[in-house]
């Protein structure tokens, strides 16, 4: 080490040079950098979805969701399995093992992949093909509302759409989609009354529309030397030509109604084929026994607003490797021009913008910057002087330059835990030029030759320093050595921290004792004191009480070991928090109705709450996703997967300060407002973080009974509302909700020839509607809905009893009370969760607001673990 000092010291242009590279090169690389929000770390879950429309929950768990549950099962990289069956759906979440980090879950989804394609000719018929989501984790940073008193959702979905071709082409975009358009459909709404005076059956109308608009191929012709491809028209060129369309009675329909009019009053054979002539050249439109209109799916998947108004939400993601800032730069200045160019009254509104979010956290690490030098030099100057202080500043310059260009080499970019490291590691920086140069200064003052001093000086407490700088290193390894989520998410803070601190020590030896050589005075003659430099008063009293507590050494470690004995009872109540909440200005308000709500009642109930918070100062919009969760825009946050009962607001705020006082104002007023909901107010957190902070899991037999269960959720329950320190208090597995049951009687239905297909077909028709065929416009594809009219439908839930079933291929009708045994209300589970491959209830809430979830998790375990559970079920507390 003294070789490598005394060359550093004897041959200044090398290690000016040194200084020189460290300067320019951190500068270049400080731009070079990439600027994130958080550091990348993988969300390790993915979702299996099937459809299997029709199924109840029973048979969708049994028949769909334990099949794939049980091929997943194989997989050794799996931790659990979450699924809920609802009717019609299987939604599983697939979460893998924690040691699986970004580099390795490629790999793992291709094997999911695999499982499920393999179970899939498994599934029963009338199952879909499972979609897997390996994207859970996709974030999109920005997210726009496009908004437009007047406009229809037609027209801000084509604007959408234009704005989303034209983000897509900017530089550093990975992906561009759209939230909240509405799906078009056209529907044709005929009555029953019109079918049965024509005598038609509901497969001619559809197999007619189905037919008219498929996609022939009429092959080719061949001329001489050239090949023509034939290609016929009769294509639907818009809705109007669907009324148009022609329904001729099939063969079927006319045969059907002859032997209907010959079993009432039988004619000759002549007459029979006379009428049989008239009926097959009878000739119908379709508007002449319905409307034909544009529409919207009725009911809505989802709805968006923003300040009260319809929206679309478009949704945009960068390149993990890209500067965000540049690329939100890039994005704001492509928007500009677009918007010059939409219509008066379109508006385009940013609800979540990354880059803002980062280069406020980037210019705050500059002014901490700023700000840690000069404290430094101030702190410095008032004892040592203003060179030394300045000395030890440009220190701590190069050294923070030195990280970045290590930042560089390891492509880490500024993001929320490289900024911290360095702003943690700022203090800690100036310590080993500090001892450094003040070494070198007192063998100064004390009259010994400069270079000599310097080196001694420097070789002296060099590998002492380099001990202790490891040591504050190997502080941070546990984190980098985690292999669960916040080992990934933080592991950038011990190499960010470690580089900044090895630099600090390298220009503390390398450079420090130069700058010294060059900057500090040189004593005169009458000022060199022979006496040490320590024989001052203050030296003189501190080396007295060292005396003494060596003198009395064992009292001294007696004191000291009480000391740590107090401090580490002491530690048992200090709060409890790996991740603190974010400081962005925005607030999350859930809305869960109950089970069963329609999505229009949960929207309607919502605008008198979105009137009141933007008449509060504080807040700057308000934007409502209903229906489903918003798109993910922040890394830590899961959105909420669909359910017609559920809403969220997102908030934004003028200052971050607001959130506080905001949620003393309104919390308890939005709560009354929407009497008939859970009401729940987030707050977005730092790092890995889930939904529900207090999660209990109590699983059973895969054939528990689900209403034990439930009962034991509800007893969990009660225990956490009794506690002052939690709140948002529920189950995962919601309320019971009612079905309409129509008992089918297979012997009237075997005689009436009506099957239970037929039954449903009617049902269906009465009110949704049945596809019949679909519709072509440019690009898109719209679904044609043949219904019932709109005061049939209206009139449908009094009305069941004598809704007209017709038998496949036959014009006769009859009412649905002939072919049932009744028509009844009955209560169902409209869920059925599972928690790996057992029937389970989940319990959540979380804490109230400063309490960590530590505290209020202690405070209920003697409860929960005094609640004896039936045999088989087990506890697993999530969260």
């Amino acid at each position: 080490m003294k070789k490598l000092i005394t060359y550093a010291v004897e041959n200044k242009a090398v290690s000016y040079f040194l200084c020189v590279l460290l300067l320019v090169g951190g500068i270049v690389s400080y731009f070079s950098l990439g600027q994130l929000e958080d550091p990348v770390f993988s969300i390790k879950s993915a979702v299996v979805l099937t459809k299997y429309p029709g199924a109840s929950p029973e048979e969708v768990e049994l028949e769909v969701t334990d099949r794939i549950e049980k091929a997943l099962q194989e997989m050794p990289q799996l931790k659990q399995l979450y699924s809920v069956s609802r009717p019609g759906e299987s939604y599983i979440k697939v979460d893998i093992k924690s040691q699986y980090w970004s580099d390795r879950l490629p790999q793992v989804w291709d094997e999911l992949r695999k499982k499920v394609r393999d179970v899939t000719a498994k599934l029963p018929p009338g199952a879909q093909e499972p979609m897997v989501m390996d994207d859970f984790g996709f974030v999109y940073g920005f997210l726009l509302a496009l908004t437009g008193e007047g406009y229809s959702y037609r027209e801000l979905e084509d604007y959408s759409e234009l704005i989303k071709k034209e983000l897509s082409l900017i530089k550093g975009v990975s992906r561009v989609g759209l939230w909240g358009v509405q799906d078009r459909v056209i529907y044709v709404d005929i009555t029953e009354q019109q079918l049965s005076q024509l005598n038609l059956t509901s497969e001619t109308v559809i197999s007619t529309l189905k037919n008219q608009n498929m996609v022939v191929d009429a092959g080719s012709l061949d001329v001489e030397t050239e090949r023509f491809r034939i290609s016929p028209t009769g294509e639907f060129a818009s809705p109007e030509e669907i009324g148009e369309l022609i329904i001729r009675p099939h063969s079927v329909d006319v045969i059907d109604n002859l032997m209907n009019a010959s079993e009432k009053s039988p004619q000759k054979t002549r007459a029979l084929t006379k009428t049989l002539d008239e009926a097959s050249s009878q000739i119908i439109r379709v508007k002449d026994i319905g409307d034909v209109y544009r529409g919207y799916k009725d009911p809505p998947a989802a709805m968006m607003r923003y300040n009260g108004q319809p929206a679309v939400g478009i949704q945009i993601a960068g390149l993990e490797d890209e500067n965000i800032v540049e690329v939100g730069n890039r994005l704001y200045d492509r928007l500009e021009d677009i918007i010059e160019k939409l219509p008066i009254g379109i508006e385009v509104n940013k609800i979540a913008w990354q880059s803002d979010l980062v280069e406020e956290a980037v210019n705050g690490f500059i002014i901490s910057l700023i700000q840690a030098i000069i404290i430094v030099l101030v702190v410095l100057i008032i004892p040592s002087g203003f060179k030394m202080g300045l000395i030890v500043g440009i220190d701590l310059v190069l050294t923070i330059l030195g990280t970045f260009i290590v930042m560089a080499i390891l492509e880490i970019p500024l993001q929320r835990m490289s900024l911290g490291a360095l702003i943690i590691a700022l203090g800690m920086m100036v310590d080993n030029s500090i001892v450094v140069a003040d070494g070198i200064a007192v063998r100064f003052r004390e009259g010994m030759d400069r270079k000599k001093a310097a080196i001694l000086a420097t070789t002296g407490p060099a590998y002492p320093l380099l001990s202790a700088t490891i040591i504050a290193v190997m502080a941070f390894y546990p984190i980098y050595a985690s292999r669960e989520d916040a080992g990934e998410y933080c592991r950038t803070l011990f190499l960010v921290v470690a580089a900044a601190l090895i630099i600090s020590w390298l220009v503390a030896v390398l450079i420090t004792p130069l700058q010294c050589m060059d900057m500090l005075p040189e004593e005169a003659s009458d000022m060199k004191k022979s006496a040490s430099e320590y024989d001052r008063p203050f030296f003189k009293y501190f080396r007295k009480i060292l005396r003494v507590l060596i003198k009395f050494r064992f009292i001294t470690l007696v004191g000291l070991i009480g000391l740590l004995l107090s401090a580490l009872f002491a530690f048992g109540f200090v709060s409890q928090m790996f991740f603190p909440d974010s400081s962005r200005p925005q607030l999350m308000i859930d809305f869960w109705a109950p089970e069963g709500t329609r999505i229009q009642n949960v929207s309607d109930s919502l605008k008198p709450v979105e009137k009141k918070l933007l008449s509060d100062e504080t807040v700057e919009s308000v934007s409502t996703f209903i229906g489903a969760g918003p798109p993910r825009f922040y890394l830590p946050v899961d959105p909420e997967k669909n359910y017609q009962n559920y809403a969220q607001m997102i908030v934004n705020f003028d200052t971050f300060e607001s959130i506080g006082p905001f949620i003393d104002r309104y919390d308890e007023w939005v709560a009354e407002s929407v009497p008939f909901a859970m009401v729940r107010t987030r707050k977005y957190g730092v790092g890995p973080a889930n939904t529900w902070k207090f999660e209990l899991r109590i699983s059973g037999p895969r054939d528990a009974s689900i209403q034990k269960l439930r009962e034991i959720g509800n007893e969990m329950v009660a225990i956490g509302k009794s506690s002052p320190i939690g709140q948002d208090w529920r189950t995962d597995m919601m309320n019971r909700t009612l079905k309409i049951v129509p008992d089918y009687d297979q012997k009237r239905g075997r005689w009436s020839s009506v099957t239970r297909g037929d039954v449903a077909e009617a049902t269906r028709r009465g009110y949704d509607g049945v596809t019949a065929g679909q519709y072509r416009e440019m690009d898109h594809l719209y679904p044609i809905i043949y219904r019932n009219v709109k005061s049939e439908r209206e009139e449908l839930a009094s009305n069941l009893d004598t809704l007209q079933v017709r038998p496949e291929q036959s014009v006769n009708s009859v009412p649905l009370l002939q072919v049932v045994n009744g028509i009844n209300p009955e209560w169902e589970d409209p869920m059925i969760i599972r928690f790996n491959r057992r029937r389970a209830v989940t319990i959540q809430g979380g804490p109230i607001d400063g309490v960590t979830f530590p505290e209020m998790r202690n405070s209920l375990l003697g409860e929960i673990d005094a609640v004896d559970l039936p045999q088989g079920c087990t506890k697993f507390c999530d969260g």
